[in-house]
């Protein structure tokens, strides 16, 4: 299973390199939007993938029995997400407002209105 994941994240970001370097901002928008996943999909199989074992610890021990899912790397997925919508929120009204200026979303052509 970790294997397939690490395919499936080299897929992702490989996939949202590609778009980044495309010359469309709508391509932009979603290729950071694979990244950010990518990105979610990696912290998170870092922590190890433990199935019914919730890092809980019971009343008379002092740690989670042996075996539990580790909570940090799901904080940080939960945290990255959140962060991850707002940046992606934000680039999604910078590209409207830069269309809705210049009429385009080819890169291309706004290098050519700049000279």
């Amino acid at each position: 299973m970790a294997g397939l994941l690490a395919i499936l994240v080299g897929v992702l970001f490989g996939a949202g390199v590609y778009l980044l370097l495309r010359r469309s901002l709508i391509r932009l928008i979603f290729g950071l939007a694979l990244i950010s996943h990518a990105v979610n999909l990696l912290v998170f199989t870092t922590g190890g993938l433990v199935r019914g074992n919730p890092p809980l610890v019971p009343p008379e021990a002092q740690v989670p029995p042996a075996g539990h899912a580790d909570p940090i790397p799901q904080a940080l997925v939960l945290t990255a997400i959140v962060i991850g919508f707002g940046l992606l929120a934000f680039t999604c009204v910078l590209v409207k407002q830069v269309v809705k200026t210049l009429g385009t979303d080819d890169t291309d052509s706004m290098r050519a209105n700049e000279e």
